[in-house]
């Protein structure tokens, strides 16, 4: 997972607030651009519009009306001369005031977030601080954000996807600048988000289930002693890890399904989470310590209340967001660009595709048995799943038994995808790699003197190979990262449009992690369309739980932690009879609420289908060079466009916008044959 709402996706989300009317009401009135400059000439709607947009938030403090006047008729730049001189100024202001800001909020979160010892409450504390939190206010303070709005006003999503096409790239540039301040939210409401989220990470980090003290029925030990998981990303990862031929696999399988329900339903003993202390019976919700049975309280309505916490952080927030008054608002047109009715319908069109009943039959026959709710994550279209896991983490804690390790190598995988000698060493001298407390994270780099980080999970014995995966994915994030900022022609257009695109460059990686290994190269054949296919019917069913889960809690505002908990199974279990019990069976499974990015990244994952529909129409399209090296290039051209809207993005990309068609006609095109 790309780390990036802790940085530009929650600075997106709090700049995307697009009305330009505050909390407070303005203290000035607009003035027409032709009482203020007579005779000027040039583009004077969008002179206008700047001036405009400047007053809605323009307060008491800030001036009186002959004050505003005269700041208009200073610093209106009236020629594209002027007003390219200033995108250049603040653009490197910018950039300056990012990278700055980046760094402290890397180096305060070390403790917490990199496993270098045990951090302690003061850590925590200290991860917590904002390091953006007083951005916004101070820039209003001495102008600059009002200089920027004057001379490059803000878009919306619809005019940008309107005109965007028509527009060079100075002009986007000029576009973007004008997303950066859109309304004047207190330092004290984003510190507040930037504490609740802070608090979910850390529950979520430290979220460890110890396998080999898990007990069947019968009282066996089926996973090794030491192993430890966390959740849910290493446990999904170990169930789809005995789709391959080993020991006691389906029994694993049904086992952590188990320990699943029992997390998000909350009835786990709180006491055996991150606790090689007690043994548990997940079956019957049993604890033992030194064989004897014994009695702790359940989670409760833990994993809820951070839920909880964030919602209310937003809740304030939303009071200056006027025209954007939601966080689902925020997220989706404002961080994803794409509003949350267009993401849902697309969701639906795909998961209700009789395409979808056709694959499971296949999956049915591939496994000899009827279908189980943790299905969903069949891993047998992948050419890994024949290869003992133990046999490729053996060759993983061979090549990487430290962090740097898999950073001396990072030159020779980038040749092996394609990318030549020079680019190669570039792009890996811009990396840096780090052992990971969590799952893992790409940290990107916000400014053109910092490298991209890649945090990963490393065992004392070394790179496991879920840990190794998971590399090679965050890897993609940073070379996505460091291709669209120090390649990019504007600052303001560094980045990408929005999470889901650099999830696809992830999965791009991702998808080819054993031919980095050196098992042959992984082409988009028929296994892989089916893979990337039913990867999709996954997420997108968790993806609809968490965004039911906001619209409830909006409709539900002074919901309890208990209430949320309940509402939540409640939505899972609908989404999950409507849509996966057809195909997976098992009326009412909560599995779908497992995902911990519901905790400390609400709505962050709808980004994860959009982005496996964009990785498929990326692998159609780049499966037509004809080379490594004409892969890597045509790569490195689609990422450079920059922070483009995702249609426009995509329209440049492929020729063709954001749609799941490609991919259903695929997938009926394989079952044919």
């Amino acid at each position: 997972m790309k780390r990036l709402l802790a940085l530009s996706v929650l600075f997106a989300l709090l700049a995307a607030c697009t009305s330009h009317r505050s909390i407070s009401t303005p203290a000035v009135v607009p003035v027409k651009v032709s009482d203020v400059i007579p005779g000027l000439t040039g583009n004077l709607d969008r002179m206008q519009r700047g001036i405009d947009q400047c007053a809605a938030l323009w307060r008491a403090e800030d001036g009186t009306q002959a004050d505003f006047e005269a700041f208009v008729k200073q610093w209106l730049a009236t020629t594209p001369q002027a007003r390219e001189a200033l995108l250049e100024k603040i653009s490197r202001a910018l950039e300056i005031f990012r990278t700055q800001q980046n760094q402290l909020t890397i180096e305060l979160g070390r403790p917490t977030v990199l496993a270098e010892g045990e951090p302690g409450e003061i850590d925590y504390l200290l991860t917590s601080y904002d390091a953006y939190a007083h951005f916004s206010d101070d820039l209003f303070a001495n102008k600059v954000a009002f200089i920027t709005i004057l001379n490059f006003p803000h878009y919306t999503l619809e005019e940008k996807n309107a005109l965007g096409p028509s527009w060079d790239r100075l002009e986007w540039a000029y576009a973007r600048l004008g997303d950066v301040f859109t309304e004047r939210v207190p330092a004290q409401v984003s510190q507040a988000l930037t504490d609740a989220r802070s608090a979910a990470e850390a529950y979520v980090d430290k979220y460890n289930i110890e396998m080999g003290h898990l007990l069947t029925p019968k009282g066996m030990r089926i996973f090794p002693a030491d192993m430890s998981l966390l959740s849910h990303w290493n446990l999904r990862d170990e169930l789809k890890s005995n789709y391959a031929d080993v020991p006691y696999a389906n029994a694993k399988q049904e086992m952590i399904y188990k320990v699943m329900e029992r997390i998000v339903t909350q009835e786990i003993p709180a006491g055996v989470v991150n606790n090689p202390a007690y043994d548990w019976m997940p079956y019957d919700n049993t604890v033992f310590q030194n064989g004897k049975e014994v009695s702790l309280p359940s989670e409760g309505d833990v994993r809820y209340g951070h839920i909880l916490s964030q919602f209310h952080a937003y809740q304030e927030l939303d009071r200056w967001c006027p025209s954007m008054p939601t966080a689902i608002a925020r997220n989706f047109e404002g961080s994803i660009e794409m509003s949350d009715k267009e993401v849902e319908d697309l969701f639906i069109r795909f998961i209700s595709a009789p395409q979808v009943a056709q694959v499971a039959a296949l999956i049915r026959e591939r496994l000899g048995r009827e279908l189980r709710p943790y299905d969903i994550w069949y891993d047998g279209f992948k050419s890994r799943s024949t290869i003992p896991e133990d046999k490729l983490t053996a060759e993983t804690r061979r090549r990487y038994p430290d962090a740097e390790a898999f950073h001396r190598d990072m030159p020779r995988m980038l040749r092996n995808l394609g990318f030549d000698a020079a680019e190669a060493g570039f792009l890996a001298d811009h990396i840096v790699v780090e052992g990971a407390r969590g799952s893992g994270h790409a940290w990107e780099c916000m400014g053109r003197t910092e490298p991209a980080r890649l945090r990963t999970r490393i065992g004392a014995a070394g790179m496991d190979y879920k840990g190794y995966n998971i590399a090679v994915h965050e890897f993609g994030h940073n070379v996505e990262q460091v291709t669209d900022l120090y390649h990019i022609d504007y600052y303001p257009l560094a980045g990408v449009p929005n999470s889901a695109t650099t999830e696809a460059m992830a999965f791009l990686f991702q998808a080819r992690d054993l031919q980095l290994l050196g098992y042959g190269r992984q082409k988009m054949d028929d296994n892989a369309t089916l893979d990337i296919f039913w990867g999709m019917y996954e997420i997108m069913g968790v993806s609809l739980v968490d965004m039911y889960t906001w619209r409830w809690l909006y409709a539900h505002p002074d919901a309890t932690a208990a209430g949320l908990r309940d509402a939540v199974l409640s939505i899972a279990r609908e989404v999950w009879n409507k849509y996966y019990e057809p195909v997976l069976g098992t009326h009412d499974s909560p599995l779908l609420a497992i995902y911990s990015h519901m905790l400390d990244y609400p709505m962050y994952l709808p980004n994860y289908p959009i982005g496996h529909i964009i990785h498929y129409q990326l692998e159609e399209h780049l499966a037509q060079c004809g080379s490594d090296a004409a892969f890597a290039t045509e790569l490195q051209r689609i990422y450079k466009q920059g922070r483009l809207t995702p249609q426009c993005w995509m329209q440049g990309a492929v020729g063709a916008p954001i749609s799941v068609e490609p991919i259903l006609s695929a997938v009926s095109a394989i079952l044919d044959r």
